[in-house]
């Protein structure tokens, strides 16, 4: 195959890429319990089956009055012989008698219906009377209605929020197993970056740039569950950069780069990769985001599965976001045991026009205005990394697609996806 062959190869559908990068995400091995107060966005590494049934009994989803029905008649007055506060159980239920309830006491014996306290007039003597018609088995929650007895309440795979950690306290659990954290080592490639706080803006040499990926990067990671070491700015030479990926492969499963896999001279990623494991370089039927590469790294140099896997995004700030999205959270999430990786999306009216069809899938960066239809950021630029500020998400716009006001778009909300 000749060189021009190599630089110029076909553009790669996302949906292959994605396919081929998440056979290679294997489960990391290794389980983790944690309280139940930390599980937060950590992935369930073992069913969690219920030991018991919720609620344990019947009980009062109101504060009122447990009844008979049998004795419920307009004008009739009920004397209330008992007070069941949550926490306690009251005794059964005398006939023509009723009984004080308040939220999630159990229902006692003989009762068969809760009556609101809003529906019920107190009398003198401390009798209630009752106004309208009362249902069977109003206002109770019955028991096991939530969780039943055995019942697996979360599956393995699951990635824990906020309403699951209250599930799982509900049976008890005040530990859980949980997949241990990938070990993501995180640097970026360019002679032209610098950090903020280095050098001040007024100072700043001409070319050079404050590095912007490695924040964001490091805040994704960090999001969805990863320990973060950040191995800084790599000098654009082969050198330095093998010795860098030599270094992170140690203790890591994951080297995640930026700059420095496109094919021009001072790309030292492919070769430095290539010198010390496997590299699949990828060229991306994506718009912003072709420049992609897949592959492993060893210390030792071997090629083979050993090693830490390796991801290099493109080096434009807007790219490497989208394509962090896109590829590198669903391998990530997957890496933890994760079984919903998907990227969501949902159906949208557009309130843009957008003539310009491109060869490539584009990801258009919009948000919804007050009528929740999606305007577009002026500048779609890979580099206007404002507009990832701006949006609220992505349009999955088809190759060779124009959109008109009024269209049906597919959207990518970032609060699905930054979760």
């Amino acid at each position: 195959m000749s060189t021009l062959a190599k630089v110029f190869q076909p553009l790669r559908p996302l949906d292959d890429a994605l396919a081929e990068l998440l056979v290679y995400a294997h489960v990391l091995q290794g389980i983790e319990q944690v309280s139940t107060f930390d599980a937060d966005g950590r992935v369930l590494a073992q069913d969690l089956v219920s030991a018991l049934q919720v609620p344990p009994d019947d009980n009062s989803s109101m504060d009122g009055y447990a009844v008979r029905l049998a004795d419920v008649a307009a004008g009739v007055a009920l004397p209330v012989l008992q007070r069941i506060p949550a926490g306690s159980c009251g005794s059964a239920l005398a006939p023509m008698s009723a009984a004080r309830i308040f939220t999630g006491a159990p229902i006692p014996a003989g009762a068969d219906a809760v009556v609101m306290q809003e529906d019920c007039t107190v009398q003198d003597d401390g009798s209630i009377t009752i106004a309208g018609l009362v249902k069977p088995g109003q206002w109770i929650r019955r028991a096991g209605e939530d969780v039943t007895r055995g019942a697996v309440v979360l599956a393995k795979g699951e990635r824990l929020a906020p309403a699951a950690l209250g599930l799982a306290a509900s049976i008890g659990m005040s530990t859980l197993a949980v997949a241990r954290r990938p070990k993501v080592a995180l640097f970026s490639t360019g002679d032209e970056l610098v950090m903020p706080g280095d050098v001040p803006p007024e100072q700043m040499a001409p070319g050079a740039i404050y590095n912007s990926n490695r924040f964001f990067l490091k805040a994704l990671l960090t999001r969805l569950g990863c320990e973060v070491t950040d191995f800084g700015i790599v000098p654009d030479r082969l050198e330095a950069t093998i010795a860098s990926l030599r270094g992170a492969a140690r203790g890591h499963d994951l080297i995640l780069t930026s700059g420095g896999v496109s094919v021009g001279e001072e790309d030292h990623i492919k070769p430095a990769v290539q010198s010390l494991g496997v590299l699949n370089l990828w060229q991306l039927a994506m718009k912003p985001g072709k420049p992609f590469a897949y592959g492993r790294v060893n210390p030792g140099g071997t090629a083979g599965q050993g090693g830490a896997h390796f991801i290099g995004l493109p080096g434009n700030p807007v790219s490497s976001f989208v394509t962090f999205l896109l590829l590198v959270r669903p391998f990530v999430l997957r890496l933890q045991g994760a079984t919903r990786f998907a990227t969501p999306s949902i159906a949208a009216s557009a309130d843009f026009t957008w003539a310009r069809a491109d060869k490539r899938r584009e990801f258009l960066r919009v948000r919804r205005n007050a009528a929740g239809a999606l305007e577009l950021f002026a500048n779609q630029s890979s580099g206007v990394l404002t507009s990832a500020v701006w949006g609220d998400g992505l349009v999955d716009n088809p190759a060779g697609q124009t959109i008109q006001p009024g269209d049906v778009v597919r959207f990518i909300p970032f609060a699905e996806v930054l979760s």
